[in-house]
């Protein structure tokens, strides 16, 4: 590999020397090339600092980010060819489209030359090489529909060919830990010096600097606060779910950078559960991206509306074969790690929240998903999560999920960490007792009546599930703090037929993007109609619901009904005036909420599950997941999606259950709890 990269990088540097290519395209192999470059440089900077006794700090730091990051940068980018709007107003659409997407892959590199990653960067520099002979090829006889199909088809292959090998990594990564590039940069770093953060690669800002500074600041017992949270709320979750963490071996921890402090304390609470931890980073490439979601440690993004640009790059070239390698290479991956994969526990997630509101500028110039490809997308994710599912099983694994404030949501900042710190670890003693009460109530309930107020037209009817056995058997759970930090919530599964009705959201921030007035209609459970109004085209805004709340499938149930009871939470947001910058996670507590997509306990429904009271919780399926034991309709079980949409408590006229008799029982009434005996949760509205 050494050889090749020296003889890579040198005929990257002739391309910047020689005569160029023929305009427009000549400028654009110049500015992939410097690019190119400027990664080799510095990869070999990285690979010889011990032998010249160099610190990692001296090579990646707030220079070499800003030179590395600096094209996509908000004020630069709409001038990058790594903006395909930009890139086809040179060079047509499909041209743009295709070069932009090449370059876009290039910005992968930054971290794999921090890893010391020679293969990964090496693949890439030599499929530019390719590129660019085709197009010196035809230099001479240009043929721009044959050229443009040599390139096409030279990308497709780049893909296919390195499909396994990349597949392959990616899920040793998730589950065997000796792939510990992070774990040795917590556990060896400095971790005082904000400095430690460039040695990722990734783009850094003042919200994982000041975070660290934030951090620092605290003391050794705040810190272990905040780890053990999180650890136990992981432990606590095995043991409500009534699953045998003694088998587990392995915990995939997901964190933002500049939280290594409270990372640091998680992973040693966790080995001492018997658990290692792996730490995979998220992924920027086309390879292992999905959309614009988060599949691994992360850092801020440099700019996006360039990762919303690239979101759908596989367009170029997806199709049946391409998806059956895919699954294919996953498969062959668990093969090789299925003693590990089956140790594996599960997901333990930190989150942050407080970035600028983002609506995407939805280009026509970036590449998108075509029906047929949205299909296959669709039976990619279908596949796959059998696949992971067989090796790392549903109905033994669990997680937990906690979120905290980044610099970026306000001059506030110190405060809000101070508040969330608290909410997070709040006693759920009393929220189990006064949840329970809402239990009891609604296990009498045939279904459950949410109208809407100040300006929010939700009106919705949930059907619930029977009780044969009232005395051992009960509809919601009871969910304090452990999977879903912080306390606060009861859910259910609904029945669907019977459940219809129109949801509306004047304003939520879901996934890192924003909708204004969103509206999903229901019927018999299933979406049957959905809009918002971000855009002035209507179909355009339809499409912006379907790719990223229904993830391209046609149309999903509700999978989960919930009552959230922590007002504190709400509160808090009506403070400091972040109700919108709350994750769901929190958000979801601060009403009742719905979510559409899989039940929460998907690939889990066999498993029983009891409340604190000893009953069973018995509405772990729905009529779409439990088809799941239908060998004809299996296939249609799952989607591997769960967005949860919640409303607050002051656009909530009333929620209502209704008995087989006919009797409506108030629980939620103008935003306030009226159901007797819950009345402390209204304690945090009078402060």
């Amino acid at each position: 590999m050494e050889e090749r990269f020296s003889l890579c990088v040198e005929r990257i540097k002739e391309i910047g020397s020689e005569p160029q290519l023929k305009e427009p395209f000549g400028s654009y192999f110049v500015q992939v090339a410097s690019f190119l470059l400027e990664i080799a440089e510095i990869y070999k900077k990285t690979a010889e600092r011990q032998k010249k006794d160099l610190k990692e700090e001296k090579i990646w730091n707030e220079e070499a980010c800003r030179r590395l990051y600096g094209e996509l940068s908000e004020d630069r980018y709409a001038n990058s060819y790594a903006d395909p709007a930009y890139a086809a107003g040179l060079m047509g659409k499909d041209w743009g489209r295709l070069l932009s997407f090449v370059y876009g892959e290039m910005f992968s590199l930054p971290p794999y030359a921090a890893e010391e990653d020679l293969f990964e960067i090496l693949i890439r520099m030599e499929w530019f090489v390719e590129i660019y002979c085709i197009f010196a090829e035809y230099e001479q006889e240009w043929d721009e529909k044959a050229a443009y199909e040599s390139v096409r088809e030279c990308c497709y292959y780049f893909v296919y060919d390195y499909m396994d090998v990349e597949t392959e990594k990616r899920v040793g990564e998730k589950v065997e830990p000796s792939f510990d590039f992070a774990y040795r940069l917590i556990m060896e770093a400095d971790l005082s010096d904000p400095g430690y953060l460039y040695r990722y690669g990734e783009y850094i800002t003042d919200n994982q600097i000041e975070t660290v500074k934030l951090l620092n600041e605290m003391s050794v017992e705040e810190i272990g606060k905040m780890a053990d949270t999180y650890t136990e709320g992981y432990r606590i979750g095995f043991i409500k779910g009534n699953k045998d963490l003694s088998k587990k071996k392995v915990v995939n921890i997901i964190y933002p950078i500049g939280f290594e402090r409270v990372v640091k304390r998680a992973i040693e609470n966790f080995e001492g559960m018997g658990l290692q931890p792996t730490l995979m980073r998220n992924s920027h490439s086309i390879f292992h991206k999905r959309g614009t979601g988060v599949n691994g440690y992360y850092s801020s993004s440099p700019n996006r509306q360039f990762e919303y640009d690239h979101r759908e790059d596989d367009a170029l070239f997806l199709d049946k074969r391409l998806v059956n390698r895919k699954l294919e290479a996953l498969k062959e991956a668990y093969i090789k790690y299925e003693d590990i994969s089956a140790k594996h526990g599960g997901p333990a997630w930190i989150e942050v929240f407080g970035e600028k509101d983002f609506l995407p500028a939805d280009k026509p110039e970036a590449l998108s998903l075509s029906e047929k490809q949205q299909k296959l997308s669709v039976y990619f994710a279908a596949e796959s999560g059998k696949i992971i599912n067989s090796y790392i099983p549903g109905e033994e694994r669990s997680y937990t999920i906690i979120a905290y404030p980044i610099p970026e949501i306000g001059k506030d900042y110190r405060e809000i960490m101070k508040d969330t710190i608290t909410l997070n670890t709040l006693p759920y003693e009393e929220y189990e007792n006064v949840q329970q009460l809402m239990i009891d109530a609604l296990d009498r309930c045939e279904y459950v009546r949410v109208l809407g107020m100040n300006g929010n037209r939700t009106d919705l009817k949930i059907e619930l599930c029977k009780l044969d056995d009232p005395h051992r058997m009960t509809k919601f759970e009871n969910c304090v703090a452990d999977v879903n930090i912080p306390v606060g919530e009861v859910f259910t599964s609904p029945v669907l037929k019977g459940t219809e009705g129109l949801l509306h959201v004047k304003k939520v921030y879901l996934r890192d993007l924003s909708y204004e007035n969103l509206e999903i209609t229901f019927g018999d459970g299933m979406i049957k109609a959905y809009g918002c109004t971000n855009y002035e085209d209507e179909e355009q805004n339809r499409k912006y619901v379907k790719d990223h709340i229904l993830q391209h499938h046609n149309s999903i149930p509700m999978g989960e009904f919930a009552i959230g009871t922590n007002t504190a939470a709400y509160v808090m947001g009506r403070k400091y005036g972040i109700e919108d910058k709350l994750p769901i996670l929190i958000a979801e507590k601060t009403g009742p909420h719905f979510a559409v997509g899989d039940t929460c306990y998907s690939h889990g429904e066999d498993v029983a599950v009891y409340n604190p009271d000893g009953k069973e919780i018995i509405a772990r399926d729905n009529e779409v997941s439990i088809l799941r034991k239908d060998e004809e309709n299996k296939d249609k079980a799952y989607f591997q999606c769960h967005t949860d949409i919640t409303i607050p408590y002051d656009e909530l006229l009333r929620l209502y259950g209704v008995t087989a008799e006919g009797e409506e029982i108030s629980f939620i009434e103008k935003g306030r709890f009226v159901l007797p005996g819950t009345e402390m949760l209204n304690e945090a509205f009078g402060e």
